[in-house]
């Protein structure tokens, strides 16, 4: 990519989007700045954020509570570059041209805050590699 190139955009994607894509989503908003365009959503939103998903966050220094999880669109895939699925199995639409990568994760849904935590460490060390690959400094 080069720098005269808009800035690549990526949509994480999971079930609930209310976990895992909101973790990845905040990890590269923070991490990235303005030079990635960050979505999130889900096949099937739940109605809030995993509330120990905000403390594992929180405990990172992100605040993610004030997130609300999304329905999962085809224009959102239509507008990324890269798309990330955490756990939706077939429910996303594929299109040509864009690269797709499959995060297996443990689901942190009904978990406590210890149980998170590794998901969320994992998510933020696949997110720096992200960066690394399509957007480097």
């Amino acid at each position: 990519m080069n720098a005269s190139a808009a800035r690549p955009s990526v949509l994480f994607v999971c079930v609930h989007n209310a976990g895992r894509s909101q973790m990845a989503a905040a990890f590269l908003s923070r991490l990235a700045g303005d030079r990635i365009e960050v979505r999130s959503a889900g096949s099937a939103p739940a109605d809030t954020v995993n509330p120990a998903v905000v403390e594992a966050m929180n405990e990172a220094g992100i605040d993610i509570s004030a997130e609300t999880p999304k329905i999962l669109t085809t224009e959102a895939v239509q507008a990324s570059d890269v798309v990330i699925t955490m756990g939706c199995g077939d429910t996303c639409p594929v299109f040509p041209g864009k690269r797709y990568l499959d995060w297996k994760l443990d689901d942190p849904a009904g978990q406590g805050v210890d149980a998170v935590r590794p998901v969320r460490d994992e998510i933020k060390a696949r997110v720096e590699g992200l960066i690394t690959e399509i957007a480097p400094a």
